[in-house]
C-alpha cells in the first residue's frame, strides 16, 4: 500500500521559516518525480515545487530564492525548506509522487496534506 505522509506544518509569523518533509512508502522511490503542491481556501491547488528523480529541482515563480526542494533517496523522503514565509504561503500543502519509469510510468499518489499558516 502507497502512503505519502507529511509533517512539519503549523502557524509562523511572516519572514519566520518552516520545513516540510513528505515520509514515502510502498513505491520505488527513486523512480519517482516527487512535488509540492498547495491550495489556499477558495483557490485552485498549484504546483509549489518539484524535483525529478535523478534530483533535478524546480520551483514556482512564487516561491524561487524563499524555498528548496531536496530528496533523500535512503530515507525515501522530501523536504520543502521555506524560509522569508509571507502571508500568502498560507495553505494546506500536499506532496505528490508520480512514477517516471517502467509499467507503472505516469501512476501518481497524493498526501493528505498539512496545513502552513502564515500570520502575526
Amino acid at each position: 500500500q502507497v502512503q505519502l505522509v507529511e509533517s512539519g506544518g503549523g502557524l509562523v509569523q511572516p519572514g519566520g521559516s518552516l520545513r516540510l518533509s513528505c515520509a514515502a512508502s510502498g513505491i520505488i522511490f527513486s523512480t519517482y518525480a516527487m512535488r509540492w503542491y498547495r491550495q489556499a481556501p477558495g483557490k485552485q491547488r498549484e504546483l509549489v515545487a518539484g524535483i525529478t528523480h535523478i534530483g533535478l529541482p524546480h520551483y514556482a515563480d512564487s516561491v524561487k530564492g524563499r524555498f528548496t526542494i531536496s530528496r533523500d533517496n535512503g530515507k525515501n523522503t522530501i523536504y520543502l525548506q521555506m524560509n522569508s514565509l509571507k502571508p500568502e504561503d498560507t495553505a494546506v500543502y500536499y506532496c505528490n509522487a508520480v512514477s517516471q519509469t517502467g509499467a507503472t510510468i505516469g501512476t501518481a499518489y497524493w498526501g493528505q496534506g498539512t496545513q502552513v499558516t502564515v500570520s502575526s
